[in-house]
């Protein structure tokens, strides 16, 4: 029978800054003094972008709870390259951001290596409100500043072989301690489809909470995917090749049994050690999950004929 995936309409348009507050914000500070202040804030701060933050909100897919509230989910991370705790932030601090260089390459027809503020540069930011879900049952919502991933795809124009997209993180166990754990397979790789790649929900992230994004979130770029598992998301990433082999993913390499490349959220199916139907938030509260978090509407078609695989771990 076919799935039917109800549209639910996140924020309304009223709650969007208005443009002409947004873009007086300067002009208000600067009255009050303020400007200096603010030149200087973003002098500390890696790149000419690093200024221009908060960038205006345009997303409309849906939010249903309220966001987290900035203390909780900059305090509550996964980062196993500084360490296996949730409470990672301070050790995530070892992080060189600057300079970041990333490599576009593979089935391409522009192989780039650009600096992460160059690269950042090139694109139209934007903020986007999302739900974010744990394969540990653990859920947050965190507005995201960055671009689609469909924007640096259209970048690095990848041939009609490249059927996948490879993203590779950062290797220096001198500066992260979690890697010099031998028997971990570093650095953190992950993928996805050409076609995920391309869908508008996934997004390449370079800020959180109208700032640039903490360290501890995956500075200076991470990739967000909504729907899917926050394993996927990969962090800090240096690499993204596009090939026509299918990327086997960190986990996938630890624990293939548990953890698999598609990684679809779906309550229906448990992990094999604890129940996928609800989740916690990070305030507290039990909450029943939703198939592909909530956004199937948007991302359902991307699987179909793919019945054989285990589209769901």
């Amino acid at each position: 029978m076919p799935l039917h995936f109800p549209r639910s309409w996140a924020l309304p348009e009223a709650s969007a800054t208005p443009e002409s507050v947004f873009f007086n914000r300067r002009s208000v500070l600067k009255a009050m003094g303020a400007a200096p202040l603010l030149a200087s804030a973003g002098a500390l701060l890696p790149g000419a972008a690093a200024a221009a933050y908060p960038y205006p909100r345009t997303s409309t897919y849906p939010v249903d709870r309220p966001e987290t509230p900035e203390k909780l989910a900059t305090n509550y991370n996964n980062f196993y390259e500084f360490g296996t705790s949730k409470y990672v932030a301070d050790a995530a601090q070892a992080l060189k951001t600057s300079p970041w260089k990333v490599t576009i390459d593979g089935l391409v027809e522009k192989p780039l290596t650009l600096d992460a503020d160059e690269l950042i540069g090139k694109m139209a930011l934007e903020e986007r409100v999302y739900r974010f879900r744990c394969v540990e049952a653990w859920s947050a919502v965190i507005p995201w500043t960055g671009f689609p991933l469909a924007a640096l795809v259209k970048l690095a124009a990848p041939t009609s072989a490249a059927k996948y997209v490879r993203f590779e993180t950062f290797l220096d166990s001198a500066m992260a301690f979690g890697q010099r754990q031998f028997w971990q397979p570093w650095p953190y790789i992950e993928g996805v489809t050409v076609a995920e790649a391309m869908n508008d929900l996934a997004f390449i992230a370079t800020g959180a909470y109208g700032k640039p994004l903490p360290k501890q979130m995956g500075a200076p770029i991470r990739l967000v995917l909504p729907w899917k598992y926050g394993f996927k998301s990969i962090k800090s990433i240096t690499k993204i090749s596009f090939t026509d082999k299918r990327p086997v993913s960190f986990w996938e390499k630890l624990q293939d049994s548990e953890y698999g490349f598609w990684a679809n959220v779906n309550p229906q199916v448990p992990h094999p050690r604890w129940s996928q139907a609800s989740e916690r938030t990070l305030t507290g509260e039990r909450v029943a999950t939703q198939l592909f978090n909530g956004y199937g509407e948007w991302v359902a078609g991307l699987y179909t004929g793919l019945q054989g695989e285990k589209l769901y771990m």
